[in-house]
């Protein structure tokens, strides 16, 4: 047959986009159960269903590297399940990102000197949705690059039709059951976005600030009282001071009002056991519209409530005039200033103190009373916490189950109501001639109670928070509530994959949310992988401008090269710590994969393809395939796992090491003294085990794998092995003509072979250390030297006996003496079974040598000197002890490199 020729160079700009259009528009990422699937009805499958749905990234982000790794992960195990014959499916889709997006929007009306309300509702909204496209559009076009295997057919939007009623039935639902209630609370208020926030969208930030020490006088002019805060704007808003009722000193004074400075307001002394009474003076000032635990005071007291803050975060008319509008930075100067003039100000300390931030655009979140929407936690949580301790939820790694466990535990009531305008409208309306408030799951025509038409009906203005749209994501996008053939035949979804910093926000709302809605744990594997840093330990971010763009590096070395390197640095439990430099790792590989390939394809020139059948095997040939049934017994293993890095690093090792630099090299014998007959066997077997190679290699670095595999001469390498009796490797040839859905590499318990492993690896051995006594006395790699080789009887390495070639050839001999003794003139190493000397004959040049290893042992005797007074100065009695045994063992290896620096020397 002719060669097969690959181009020189490894270019994945030459392929990628042209494999992915192929694969998406065949149908390749469809279920095979589909109608429309290329391999439906073709593909025996597994019996096994397959589901993920997709984090879904915010419509109008970009993805950066932790989408890359999501996505990749996520990639990886959906493309082996699919190998594997499972029915898989990959939901793609994404999040309207309420705050988010409006951000976007309401920033470039800025630009042109307009707001949201010169707009309107509705003409605001239809910018929204332009801008919703535009984005939507780019995230799409990114995903592709990377190469998701996801099912385009199927993708969704948190805001589409489907999910909009799946939102709406589910809130509905809640407020008939009793677990949806409005009331005027205490909540986090970001005065940037207008809106409420919910307890876990607020990051709390260390911050430079003061405590402020105060005083305030008794309304009966008998003294006065001391004390502090941080807030010293919003004693306006104060009703009270409170003492513990345990506490002495104050016990007299509870029940004494006092005058609340530069207003003519009076506030009285109230005992509550909140109050610590070992801190500060034991007084402390209570403002319960502003302050979460001053709100708890409050309530039991029964204390006024006094809102400061109007909803941009300004001083309201609750404040004396002058103070009125202003910020509350600008009011805290001005207050500070009038309390010192007022000799009421006693003085400040700086401090640094933890301060809620809007989490996305980092404005100091307020305390602030509002009418606001809000779901009973309690019972949902329960249910969840059950289903955890019941198995029926797993965590990889199982670490974060402390993690839902400590959240669920301690849950509170979550705030759901937002005050912005992109988002799915609260379904409730009030009626504006009786007052009955309506939650319906369609639009009423008339009150429910009075008969008032649909005109006398007022929904309600708010939109409920992102993340009550998402937490109906893995059964609303099979088309819930509705039972839809996609939601019996793909739900509950088999795995979530997802980083740990949306532990709370997401994975356990999905949880509690499926449970509650479809008696059902929406998933049952959950990978929480860590976030992509950079080489300092330092969270990618626009501000210190050390991102890596997936598109940049996808450009510069391909998707491929992405995709590996991310799946090779994935420990579990671990951040992964890259700079771009990194993804040279996966471009090596993929170009040592397409020159493995490519070797392997020129050199069918003049050869026939023959089966070979089990008995035609050589030794070299049943090690190469009992490595290669380990690899595929260690990938698939840490992939069902989610050992992402184990994975990568067992196919890696296979086919780098294994394969390429001893197997390949090895059958070079073949071609070099192989009659024809052998040459053709030879090149059959290299081309059975790239095959199943590169199915091996798929889900890791699907671009090239594709690319060569549609270069093999697929038909021949299936009827050859039909003939020759081998395993099942291609049910239906003409079905598989692409890589994407080939069946992954099974293991073969007729291939693993112990005693061939241990022969070869005492070969191996061998050639290391032929090769690394070589390297030690700087011979020149092309330069052909001859060795000794002394085997001790009944071991592994008596199989270098019948390798002598393959080792003159792996080792650069010119030949390969066994011998009983140790040779005069030759300098030795010692390794298991066997001691292995190079010759130093006439053509060594021994004085060159010499000098070699004297000026290497004196080198290596000065760093050990220098070790040692170290060890012996003040460095053992102070550095700690894991330093101490690191030198130790540094000045170990120093002594132990002299002493075979000088046996070579006396041996020359």
């Amino acid at each position: 047959m002719k060669a097969i020729e690959l181009e020189k160079a490894y270019n994945p700009k030459d392929f990628e986009d042209r494999i992915y259009a192929e694969w998406a528009e065949q149908g390749h990422f469809r279920p095979h159960s589909d109608a429309d699937s290329p391999v439906h009805g073709h593909k025996k499958g597994s019996g096994i269903t397959y589901t993920v749905v997709i984090p879904p990234p915010n419509v109008t982000g970009v993805l950066h590297m932790g989408h890359a790794l999501n996505n990749t992960l996520q990639d990886v195990v959906v493309r082996y399940h699919r190998m594997r014959g499972d029915n898989t499916l990959w939901v793609p889709g994404t999040d309207h990102a309420g705050i988010a997006t409006q951000n976007v929007v309401e920033r470039a009306l800025k630009k042109e000197g307009k707001s949201r309300k010169d707009l309107g509702r509705e003409a605001f909204l239809e910018r929204t949705w332009a801008v919703k496209a535009d984005h939507h559009a780019h995230i799409v076009r990114q995903q592709k690059k990377l190469g998701n295997s996801v099912d385009w057919s199927r993708e969704r939007f948190t805001m589409d039709e489907g999910l909009s009623r799946a939102v709406r039935d589910v809130f509905v639902t809640l407020y008939e059951r009793g677990l949806m209630y409005k009331g005027q609370y205490l909540v986090n208020w970001c005065p940037r976005c207008g809106t409420a926030l919910a307890d876990d969208e607020v990051d709390h930030i260390d911050t430079a600030g003061a405590m402020y020490h105060l005083y305030y006088e008794f309304a009966d002019g008998s003294g006065k009282i001391e004390v502090a805060t941080t807030r010293p704007e919003t004693f306006f808003g104060d009703t009270a001071v409170a003492v513990n009722p345990d506490d002495e000193r104050y016990k007299h004074l509870v029940g004494k009002t006092l005058k609340l400075p530069l207003t003519g307001k009076e506030i009285p002394i109230i005992a509550d056991s909140y109050v610590d009474k070992e801190f500060g003076t034991g007084m402390v000032k209570i403002t319960p519209a502003h302050d979460p635990n001053d709100w708890e005071v409050g309530k039991r007291h029964g204390l006024e409530i006094v809102n400061l803050l109007n909803p941009d975060g300004t001083l309201n008319e609750n404040v004396p005039e002058k103070y009125r509008g202003l910020s509350c930075e600008k009011a805290r100067a001005l207050v500070v200033a009038d309390l010192e003039a007022a000799g009421l100000f006693k003085g400040e300390e700086k401090l640094t103190h933890s301060v809620g931030h809007c989490y996305r655009c980092k404005t100091v979140v307020e305390p602030y009373l509002s009418f606001q929407w809000f779901v009973r936690m309690r019972p949902l949580a329960d249910k969840a916490l059950k289903a955890w301790r019941d198995g029926d939820i797993v965590f990889y790694p199982r670490k974060w189950e402390n993690t839902y466990a400590h959240w669920m535990e301690n849950i509170r009531d979550w705030c759901i109501s937002r005050q912005l305008w992109w988002g799915h409208r609260i379904p409730v309306w009030y009626c504006k001639d009786c007052g009955e408030t309506v939650a319906a799951r369609e639009d009423p025509a008339k009150c429910p109670k009075c008969g008032a038409g649909a005109d006398r009906l007022e929904q309600d203005p708010d939109v409920l928070d992102t993340w009550f749209s998402s937490w109906l994501w893995p059964f609303s996008t099979l088309g819930w509530p509705e039972q839809t053939a996609d939601v019996a035949a793909f739900y509950p979804t088999s795995a979530l994959v997802t980083a740990y910093d949306i532990i709370f926000f997401w994975v356990s709302r999905m949880v509690m949310a499926g449970l509650e809605f479809t008696g059902k744990a929406p998933f049952h594997d959950i990978y929480i992988h860590g976030l992509v840093r950079d080489k300092q330990g330092r969270k990618m971010s626009k501000s210190l401008g050390n991102g890596i763009d997936p598109l940049d590096v996808i450009e510069q070395y391909g998707s491929d090269a992405l995709k590996f390197t991310l799946s090779f640095l994935c420990a579990q439990g671990q951040d992964i710590l890259i700079d771009n430099e990194s993804f040279k790792m996966g471009s090596r590989f993929c170009n040592k994969v397409w020159n493995a390939s490519r070797y392997i394809l020129g050199n069918l020139e003049g050869r026939t393809l023959i089966p070979v059948a089990d008995g035609d095997l050589t030794e070299l040939d049943r090690w190469v395939y009992a490595a290669l049934d380990k690899a595929v017994r260690d990938a698939r293993s840490a992939l069902d796992g989610y050992r992402y890095n184990d994975a990568a690093s067992a196919v890696y090792e296979f086919f780098w090491n294994g394969f390429c630099d001893w197997y390949v090299e090895a059958t070079k014998l073949s071609f070099r003294n192989g009659d024809e007959r052998e040459k053709d066997r030879a090149v059959s077997v290299l081309l059975n085990v790239l095959e199943e190679s590169l199915r091996l290699l798929h889900p890791f670095i699907p671009f090239v794998t594709e690319e060569i595999y549609g270069k093999l001469p697929l038909a021949l390498i299936v009827d050859n092995r039909r003939q020759a009796g081998a395993q099942r490797v291609l049910p239906n040839d003409e079905h598989t003509s692409l890589l994407v859905n080939a069946p992954y590499p099974v293991a073969r318990d007729d291939r693993a072979d112990e005693t061939v492993a241990s022969r070869f690896a005492a070969v191996q051995d061998v050639v290391r250390a032929v090769r690394g006594l070589r390297n030690e006395c700087g011979f020149d790699p092309a330069a052909k030297i001859r060795v000794a080789v002394n085997i001790v009887p009944g071991s592994d390495a008596e199989a270098c006996r019948e390798k002598t070639e393959m080792i003159c050839l792996l080792a650069g001999l010119s030949a390969v003496d066994f011998v009983d003794a140790k040779p005069a003139s030759s300098i030795g190493t010692v390794g298991t079974g066997f001691e292995a000397f190079i010759l130093i004959d006439e053509t060594v040049n021994r004085e060159q040598l010499l000098a070699r290893f004297r000026k290497d042992l004196e080198k290596t005797g000065a760093e050990a000197a220098r070790t040692e007074a170290k060890l012996n100065g003040k460095f053992a009695e102070h550095a700690p002890a894991e330093l101490v045994a690191a030198e130790r063992e540094k000045l170990a290896e120093a002594r132990r490199r002299m002493a075979t620096l000088e046996s070579y020397i006396a041996a020359l």
